[in-house]
């Protein structure tokens, strides 16, 4: 996060009046703003100064959303959420699949997008876990990972950090305080994204996915997240407070 007391938000969208709109009434809504037409002038962006949350569209000329996406996750942890037009769950999957942290629907009630942006930026950052629990050094402990919940990062058994998103983060945060309990995918919403949710919501599953193929190793005996049929998953690992 910035050391300035405002979060800097980059909103990427080709619709000038889009990007006027949302600068305004992020700004007004205590965001410093910066905007870009495309994914040349995004990167431009971050090369130049430091963002705290892309607001980025899906329909891009040139280099779509996805695709910036996929990259900007490649290169940093910076939170990121999608804007669609298109309503198919489809998109929204592969949306989370290459790494966005959340999406939201165009048209969409900006008051909406401020509330998903603040719970992002929460998931995120460290003030709140920190100040709860100023006697925990957040330290877990399984089949020789390392978990630091307060600096929010995770050490694989060979001692490097590997990166995780922030829905990923929280995600696995979650397996860790609860370990060996079966957790139902409404649970895992609910902890996770702080959000509104369809029953058919399958974000989560995405999130796993995800989360699995960066946990596991050729030389585990067991899966770390074990799918339990028609009731959701459990951490299977023992998890030691360090």
């Amino acid at each position: 996060m910035n050391s300035a007391a405002e979060p800097c938000l980059l909103v990427v969208d080709d619709d000038e009046e889009i990007r006027d709109l949302l600068a305004r009434y992020l700004s007004e809504h205590g965001f410093r703003m910066v905007t870009a037409a495309d994914g040349t002038a995004m990167r431009a962006v971050l090369s130049s100064q430091s963002i705290d949350l892309v607001i980025l569209d899906l329909m891009l000329p040139g280099e779509d959303g996805l695709s910036l996406c996929r990259w900007l996750r490649s290169e940093s942890a910076t939170p990121i959420i999608m804007l669609t037009a298109r309503v198919e769950q489809t998109e929204r999957v592969v949306g989370l699949e290459v790494g966005a942290d959340d999406y939201i629907t165009k048209p969409f009630d900006p008051r909406e997008l401020v509330a998903r942006i603040r719970a992002v930026l929460r998931r995120s950052g460290v003030s709140q876990r920190a100040s709860a629990e100023p006697e925990d050094s957040g330290h877990y402990g399984f089949r020789g990972w390392r978990l630091d919940s307060l600096g929010r990062n995770l050490f694989d058994p060979d001692g490097r950090p590997i990166e995780l998103s922030a829905g990923e983060f929280d995600l696995l945060l979650t397996f860790v305080e609860s370990p060996h309990r079966v957790l139902d995918r409404d649970t895992l919403l609910d902890r996770t994204r702080g959000r509104v949710f369809t029953p058919f919501d399958r974000s989560i599953d995405v999130q796993i996915s995800r989360l699995r193929r960066k946990l596991e190793r050729p030389t585990d005996s067991a899966p770390l997240i074990r799918t339990v049929r028609g009731a959701g998953y459990i951490f299977a690992a023992r998890v030691e407070r360090q």
